[in-house]
């Protein structure tokens, strides 16, 4: 019998995090609690688990330096922040820290299972299917799927999880208009809403690594979504 996920839940407030303790235990987790930052990192160094639920605002410190932390140190567990309504500024923060989704609060708990769900679904699979070298290579753009690596023009690209899989998933439809619900389908495997929040500032970040002075190789097609294909000459 295969042993339950693991999900470690740092969050302060007692109400939320007992809410979301018993949901996700009777989803079929292993839930791991924690309500400051010393405690997430005093978890993180017992356990390493399968998904983390991280809330921004947090005593002692915040979600972010969390965040920061564990991905500087490698750790590529995938994690979905929480984070107030109206707080655009913290959902940007936290996908350039290499954060893999976000719910706003209030939230619904079943929506939070079900991503936490497509989290680690997709954390043990890839969409798309790479050349028999394992290597997707468009323009002077290579991805390396075995090995985890991307390189444009030589120069390497460092990605986040996330990123490396949105790449992926472009590379593997080059010159085809991807919507942005076929991108959240097949990379985070949901689509609640057709939320393109996430899509795009996922594709601003990617832009931003890959670009660097040379031609553009992602172009959004408006009111669509996105097209991996050089420029129109």
């Amino acid at each position: 019998m295969n042993s339950p996920d693991t999900v470690l839940v740092v969050e302060d407030d007692a109400g939320i995090r007992d809410l979301m303790a018993s949901a996700l235990h009777f989803a079929g987790f292993d839930v791991q609690l924690a309500e400051d930052v010393p405690q997430a990192l005093t978890r993180l160094a017992q356990h390493t688990p399968d998904v983390i639920v991280l809330d921004v605002g947090l005593p002692g410190g915040d979600g972010f330096e969390v965040l920061q932390l564990i991905r500087s140190r490698g750790v590529t567990v995938p994690v979905l922040f929480l984070t107030s309504r109206d707080a655009v500024e913290d959902r940007v923060r936290g996908f350039q820290l290499g954060g893999d989704d976000y719910v706003t609060k209030p939230f619904s708990v079943i929506e939070v299972t079900a991503r936490l769900q497509a989290l680690i679904r997709r954390s043990r699979g890839s969409a798309g299917t790479a050349a028999d070298d394992g290597i997707l290579r468009y323009a002077d753009l290579e991805l390396d799927d075995k090995r985890h690596t991307v390189h444009r023009g030589g120069d390497t690209v460092d990605l986040s999880p996330t990123e490396f899989r949105l790449l992926r998933y472009l590379l593997s439809h080059p010159g085809h208009v991807m919507t942005r619900s076929q991108i959240l389908e097949a990379v985070w495997q949901y689509d609640f809403g057709g939320d393109s929040v996430v899509v795009e500032r996922f594709v601003s970040n990617l832009r931003r690594k890959l670009d660097h002075g040379r031609e553009p190789l992602i172009h959004t097609v408006r009111g669509i979504g996105y097209s991996l294909r050089r420029p129109a000459s």
